[in-house]
């Protein structure tokens, strides 16, 4: 009895513990930004100056805001198709095997690769090739980093789809062959509807890692403060500007960063908010 009261005394102080430690990222984020939303109020969210000039300071977020929307969105439509191809590969077609098992050791391989590694791969392999079509002067850009990124968060979708497919049951698939319908039927009419939202949930995450990543979009995307022009235009995300500029910041320009820092957190927030509000509208 003891032991149990324990136990539980020890999973709730781990959950108080967590609740505080969010509390305290968000209170220090706040504490950190307001300097900067007294000096420019709302209109630093949709100002795209970005002047640290010395008596001339101006600081807006709309260009990194964009970018990092940009570069997050195309980074997910670039994935799509190879996770959802590669999830129903693992969870439906080839579960066990040889072939299965050096697919699923390459996509755990994906998935603990450092960013910056990705970002030099990108550097030496992807920039030459962006120059040599004729998309990009320098090679770098929107559409350069998108592509990385597409790549690394492939085994955060994959991963957790092909999970998801395999644990749908197996007398809902039987029953449908045993009416005569085809493996792509059985796939669209019985595995998709009831592995839909925790495929969903798949590419939730892979759209959260993707808003966060740093190194590898900061060594590819240019790192331009204007908004850009196209998708093959240099650009740069909101977590690229703090990762290149934070260690210099300071006064106006240091809050200013936080404020960034803010509102990266509340965009993601929004984001997981309303993929569970999406997830339950498909599981009903």
């Amino acid at each position: 009895m003891k032991s149990e009261k324990l136990f539980q005394y020890f999973l709730k102080s781990g959950g108080i513990l967590i609740l505080m430690m969010a509390i305290g990222i968000v209170a220090t984020l706040i504490m950190g930004s307001i300097p900067t939303f007294k000096e420019f109020g709302f209109k630093f969210i949709f100002s795209s100056n970005w002047n640290p000039t010395e008596g001339r300071e101006s600081y807006g977020a709309l260009p990194f805001i964009i970018g990092t929307i940009l570069t997050s969105v195309l980074a997910l439509i670039m994935t799509f198709p190879f996770a959802f191809s590669i999830a129903l590969f693992l969870g439906e077609y080839f579960k066990e095997g040889r072939m299965a098992s050096i697919l699923k050791s390459m996509i755990d391989l994906l998935a603990g690769i450092p960013s910056v590694v990705y970002g030099l791969w990108g550097f030496y392999t992807i920039k030459p090739w962006i120059v040599e079509l004729g998309l990009n002067a320098q090679g770098f850009g929107i559409f350069t980093s998108s592509l990385v990124l597409a790549i690394m968060i492939i085994p955060y979708a994959s991963s957790l789809s092909a999970e998801v497919i395999n644990m749908v049951p197996a007398n809902l698939k039987e029953a449908a062959y045993s009416l005569g319908a085809t493996r792509f039927e059985v796939v669209k009419n019985v595995i998709i509807p009831n592995a839909g939202s925790g495929i969903f949930a798949g590419y939730i995450l892979a759209f959260g890692r993707a808003i966060g990543e740093t190194m590898a979009v900061t060594m590819l995307i240019g790192n331009s403060n204007q908004i850009p022009s196209n998708l093959f235009d240099l650009g740069n995300t909101m977590a690229s500007l703090i990762a290149n500029q934070f260690g210099e910041a300071e006064g106006l320009k240091y809050t200013s960063l936080v404020a960034m820092g803010l509102l990266l957190f509340i965009i993601t927030g929004i984001l997981n908010l309303a993929g569970k509000m999406i997830m339950k509208k498909i599981t009903a």
